[in-house]
């Protein structure tokens, strides 16, 4: 499993595609950043 900080760089590039990126669903406040 990828650590948080991956998921949350890869989620930024697609934050539209929230299943992809599970763990931004977790927190909420990395979703601003």
């Amino acid at each position: 499993m990828p650590t948080i900080q991956q998921l949350v760089r890869k989620g930024r590039t697609s934050l539209e595609s929230t299943s992809k990126s599970p763990a931004l669903d977790s927190c909420p406040q990395r979703r601003g950043v």
